[in-house]
This record gives structure tokens, C-alpha cells and sequence, in this order.
């Protein structure tokens, strides 16, 4: 019964993790940022910070509940 509740905790997080690196924001950075133009000023940069600071925090707490419950079914 244990294992049961683990595997689908273990599911709902995999898809969790999935969509949160989805809505992430692509990040361009380098010399192709800058030969492609990037156009993005400070002001619009700092904008979306907030989300995608909430994103990445959601994706390394996931992450982190994900290799638990990993590591927790594979010693059941």
C-alpha cells in the first residue's frame, strides 16, 4: 500500500517538475543573444523576474521532493 502512494506521489511530482521547466523562460545568453539582437531592455528584464524566480524555486523544491520519493521507492 505504501508503494502504491509513494508511486503516485512520485507520478503527480514527475508532471509537476515537467510543467514548471515548461513555463520557465528561455534564456539567451552569449554571443548569439547578441547577435540575434536581443532587444530586451533592464526595465522589461526585471518585469518577469518575479515569475521566473517563483519558477525556479518551484523547480528545485520539486526536484528536491522528486529524488526523495525516488530514493524512498527504491528501498521499499
Amino acid at each position: 500500500m505504501l508503494e502504491i502512494i509513494l508511486a503516485v506521489l512520485e507520478v503527480l511530482a514527475s508532471a509537476a517538475l515537467i510543467i514548471v521547466v515548461l513555463l520557465q523562460s528561455g534564456k539567451e545568453a552569449g554571443l548569439s543573444g547578441a547577435l540575434a539582437g536581443n532587444s530586451d531592455s533592464f526595465m522589461s528584464k526585471n518585469g518577469k523576474g518575479g515569475t521566473d524566480k517563483m519558477l525556479a524555486s518551484s523547480t528545485k523544491w520539486i526536484a528536491a521532493a522528486w529524488l526523495v520519493l525516488t530514493l524512498a521507492l527504491s528501498l521499499i
